[in-house]
């Protein structure tokens, strides 16, 4: 017998997308393993027209959903329909994935447990060619109305799931697929599947706790739920020491996988969390400082973050290696026309490679005078100590659909971030900064944020 009833769910869409397209018909069966309790099926308006492609697969026309209820107007229906059953579809991230998008417009959180049958017919039926569910239904000889209506297939599912009931017991192999590959057996103390199930699949930064409510370890996660779970779903000698350590798990949503980010980084460096041992080490081991030499001329010099090396010393900027601050120097010599030996990147006698080019004006071959040299010099450690080249706002995803995120770079550094509503965000510089909590910048925040504007285009505003 089942662990609980299934509510087998298929929708028919505008298209493939989640962020773009819409529901345009669901069909849900209520499933005890043996027999169906219920069904519901209606049409969706999804106030856009629907592409004659997908009209030619479903049959579904602009025409026939004009009239039909928004998904606002049905969304109660689904919740209670849904509510305390498995969540089962086949290839479940597509019909799951656009129903928690839907409902996300609304500002409500769907979460379900999920079961694909894709994934349980693989592991029940084996030795179909193909486990798509046109072929299973042809293999398998199932009725079926009006293939890719959502009602039909839906039905067509719970057949499946019938036969998977009749040839074998799969309730193990159900529980297993919808605990994520998680053992109950293996869980902390004090922490159930049911609580695990119910946190969020956004972004933010979760917390364990021993007994005694110590911060054991902090983590970070574009889906909280998700990356919690694969904490106890592996056998790794981690993963058995916070089975052993954590007693409590809470977190916070940020929204924004940047938010998080920063969040989980200033969380570790105020707690220390025993667990956290690698984030605890220092992340920028080197450093620049700036000196005079004998004959007067501002160098630079690379050297490893020690208390003997940083005792007394100008520093200018730290780093995670030596080549990236090779790099940012070799960046500010392009820019001011420095002289390589003088900013430490040429170690032989004589003159540096830059004098044969017309880059260095001969500081080190005493062709330029210190002076004159310095001017441009210590107008580049502006530069230097200087991560970013100009203010900007980070425009990202809020914790609700109403909401963003604003993350503040100014004067060369992260200074904080802030929520406000996305109207809001259309103001001035001046509002959005109001917006802002202020935090203290660092060389690690500062890092966090430029790698995540090196990645994917982002939404920015600059000023």
């Amino acid at each position: 017998m089942p662990l609980k009833n299934y509510a087998i769910v298929d929708i028919e869409t505008t298209g493939g997308m989640t962020h773009r397209d819409r529901i345009t018909e669901i069909g849900i069966v209520i499933f005890d393993g043996e027999n169906i309790l219920d069904t519901y099926e209606t049409l969706i308006n999804p106030e856009r027209s629907i592409p004659q492609q997908i009209t030619q697969i479903t049959g579904i026309t602009t025409e026939m959903v004009a009239e039909a209820p928004k998904f606002y107007e049905v969304a109660k229906k689904i919740v209670e329909m849904t509510e305390g059953h498995i969540f089962v579809a086949h290839n479940v991230r597509f019909d799951y994935g656009f129903l928690k998008e839907e409902f996300k417009s609304l500002g409500f959180t769907f979460t379900r447990q999920q079961l694909c049958t894709v994934r349980l017919s693989r592991e029940k039926l084996p030795g179909l060619k193909s486990y798509s569910l046109g072929n299973i239904i042809r293999h398998y000889d199932i009725k079926v109305n009006a293939r890719h209506r959502a009602l039909d297939d839906a039905l067509a599912t719970a057949e499946l799931m019938k036969i998977i009931f009749t040839k074998t017991d799969p309730t193990e192999t159900i529980k297993m697929m919808i605990n994520k590959g998680i053992k109950e057996s293996k869980l902390p103390k004090g922490v159930s599947m049911d609580f695990l199930q119910s946190l969020p699949e956004t972004a933010g930064v979760y917390y364990f706790r021993n007994d005694y409510n110590v911060i054991v370890y902090i983590g970070k996660a574009i889906n909280i739920q998700k990356r919690v779970m694969q904490h106890f779903s592996k056998v790794t000698k981690k993963a058995e020491k916070l089975a052993r350590m954590v007693s409590n798990i809470d977190y916070i949503a940020t929204g924004s996988e940047l938010v998080a980010l920063l969040h989980e980084s200033a969380e570790i460096k105020a707690h220390k969390p025993e667990v956290n041992k690698a984030q605890k080490n220092s992340s920028y081991p080197y450093f620049i400082h700036q000196y005079y030499d004998q004959q007067g001329y501002a160098c630079c010099e690379i050297l490893k973050d020690t208390v003997k090396n940083a005792k007394g010393k100008d520093i200018i900027a730290y780093y995670k290696s030596i080549p990236s601050a090779k790099s940012h120097l070799n960046s500010a010599l392009h820019h001011y026309d420095l002289c390589q030996t003088k900013v430490g990147l040429n170690t032989k006698e004589g003159s540096c490679f830059y004098v044969t080019i017309g880059k260095c004006h001969g500081a080190c071959t005493g062709h330029e005078s210190a002076d004159e040299y310095n001017e441009r010099s210590l107008e580049s450690l502006g530069y230097l100590k200087k991560v970013f080249d100009e203010n900007l706002v980070i425009i990202e995803e809020g914790r609700t659909e109403d909401e963003v995120a604003v993350i503040l770079v100014e004067n060369g550094h992260y200074l904080g971030y802030g929520y406000m509503d996305k109207s809001d965000s259309k103001l001035g510089i001046e509002e959005i900064k109001e917006a802002i909590d202020y935090k203290k910048s660092n060389p690690e925040t500062n890092g966090i944020v430029r790698n995540y504007l090196n990645g994917e285009k982002r939404k920015v505003i600059r000023f």
